[in-house]
C-alpha cells in the first residue's frame, strides 16, 4: 500500500526535514509540501490524498481550525512544539502527533500508526474489474435496488465522499459507491476523469475551455492533475 501525502508547515527548515523524512519511507508518496494550508486547501481539492501532516501553528489559519474547516479529511499526522495541542488534535481524531523536534524513528511509528489503522479499518479490496467492451451497460446500486445505466446515455458522473450521481439526459442517479470504483468500471476509451470529483463522457463534451469542459449548460472544472491526461486523451480522438 502506497499513501499519497501533503506536507504543510511554514518553517522551511522543519518543512524540508519532513520532506527528507517522507523520501526515506518507501510506502509513502509525496505530492505536495505547502508553507501555507490556504495552499493544501487547492492540492486537498485536486487530488487524492491519503495522510497530510500538518502543522499545527501557522499564520492566517492554525493547522486546528484547518482540520475543523475540511469536510473531506485525509488521515492527519499534527506536528508542533507545544504539546497543549495534543488533546485538541486527538478529539478531532488526527492518527498521530508528533512533537518537535522530530526524530526519524518517531516519524516512522507514527506512519506505522497509520498503515495499521488503514489495514484494521479496510476490507479486502477485488482485483480492479476490467470493463468488458461488448457489455454496454453498468450496473449501479440506487437503494435498495440495482439499476442497469446505459453507457451511451451517461454524460457524466459527480463524486461526493462515497456517493456518486450518474447524469443522463433524463434523470440523476445517486448510487452509494466511491468515484473511483466507477471509473473502473467504465471504458477508458470513452470516458476521461477531469476533476477529483468529475469523470465526463467524451462524446457529451460540447465545447472545451482552458480550465473547463462544458456539457450542456453545465461546466465541469479540469483539476490541475489531471490537465495533461485529458489534453493527451483528446489529442488521441482528435487525431481518430
Amino acid at each position: 500500500m502506497k499513501l499519497n501525502c501533503v506536507i504543510v508547515d511554514d518553517e522551511p527548515l522543519a518543512r524540508n526535514l519532513m520532506i527528507d523524512y517522507v523520501s526515506k519511507v518507501p510506502n509513502l508518496h509525496l505530492v505536495e509540501a505547502c508553507s501555507s494550508p490556504l495552499a493544501v486547501m487547492e492540492v486537498l481539492r485536486n487530488n487524492d490524498i491519503d495522510l497530510l501532516f500538518l502543522d499545527v501553528q501557522m499564520p492566517e489559519l492554525t493547522g486546528i481550525s484547518l482540520l475543523k474547516a475540511l469536510k473531506k479529511k485525509p488521515l492527519v499526522i499534527l506536528t508542533t512544539a507545544y504539546s497543549e495541542y495534543a488533546l485538541e488534535g486527538y478529539e478531532l481524531d488526527v492518527a498521530d502527533y508528533l512533537l518537535k523536534p522530530i526524530t526519524f524513528e518517531r516519524f516512522v511509528r507514527a506512519v506505522e500508526k497509520v498503515m495499521e489503522r488503514l489495514e484494521k479499518n479496510s476490507v479486502q479490496v477485488p482485483e480492479k474489474p476490467v470493463h468488458d467492451k461488448s457489455q454496454p451497460f453498468v450496473f449501479v446500486k440506487d437503494g435498495t435496488k440495482l439499476v442497469k445505466v446505459n453507457l451511451e446515455d451517461i454524460l457524466y458522473v459527480e463524486g461526493l465522499k462515497d456517493y456518486v450521481t450518474i447524469h443522463t439526459p433524463t434523470q440523476k442517479i445517486i448510487s452509494l459507491q466511491r468515484l473511483k470504483a466507477l471509473e473502473d468500471q467504465l471504458p477508458p476509451e470513452k470516458f476521461i476523469r477531469v476533476h477529483n470529483s468529475f469523470i465526463v463522457a467524451l462524446k457529451a463534451i460540447n465545447i472545451i475551455h482552458k480550465g473547463d469542459v462544458q456539457i450542456g449548460n453545465v461546466m465541469i472544472p479540469i483539476g490541475e492533475t489531471y490537465k495533461k491526461a485529458f489534453r493527451d486523451f483528446i489529442d488521441r480522438n482528435r487525431m481518430q
